[in-house]
């Protein structure tokens, strides 16, 4: 990938860019799967970050859980969620994503030197995502939630290697300026 391709992955519609990675151990919890999709979600997660070099944990010492994923069948079921107005600092999520017709909406809280500190994702499977194979999707996740992507990615080697490159520990855990392409796409040769 060329510096100006992935300058694109991380600009948003208002000019902004922004390609933050996480800047602690990742401690996820997964919501709403049986127990055979949880295995496939979980070994995503696992190998997606195992690739990245970025550690797992079983808690984060400020959060508990830091990468929480939501799966419900319609987003009403969001409304069984306690304190989800409080979670997410976004009052009536669950309507507006009904009104938006979204399938999935992901936000991501930072700490004070701009890494990821939480990320949380909602997926609603009675639409389009519904007929998704398990595998695809929980690899889509993962790399969804890996970075700050101002776009929908579809998962490919390229990205995979973004990643990867993002995460190298010379870089920092966050960059605004679209000049931070250039350093990704010299790891991955593509300047």
């Amino acid at each position: 990938m060329t510096a100006d391709q992935i300058a694109a992955l991380f600009t948003r519609a208002d000019g902004t860019f922004l390609c933050a990675r996480w800047g602690r151990p990742v401690a996820p919890v997964i919501f709403g799967l049986a127990d055979d999709s949880l295995d496939i979600f979980r070994g995503a997660i696992r190998a997606g970050f195992a690739h990245a070099r970025h550690p797992l944990a079983d808690t984060d010492p400020d959060m508990g859980a830091n990468l929480m994923l939501f799966f419900v069948r319609d987003w009403s079921d969001l409304r069984d969620i306690p304190d989800l107005d409080r979670l997410t600092d976004a009052p009536d999520l669950p309507a507006r994503l009904a009104r938006a017709d979204a399938d999935q909406y992901r936000m991501f809280r930072f700490d004070a030197d701009g890494g990821i500190r939480a990320c949380l994702g909602f997926l609603r499977m009675s639409g389009p995502l519904a007929d998704s194979h398990p595998a695809q999707l929980a690899e889509a996740l993962f790399m969804r939630c890996a970075l700050t992507f101002a776009r929908d990615i579809t998962p490919s080697a390229d990205i995979a290697g973004v990643i990867r490159a993002a995460y190298d520990p010379v870089l920092p855990v966050a960059a605004t300026d679209p000049a931070h392409a250039l350093r990704l796409a010299a790891r991955l040769g593509g300047a």
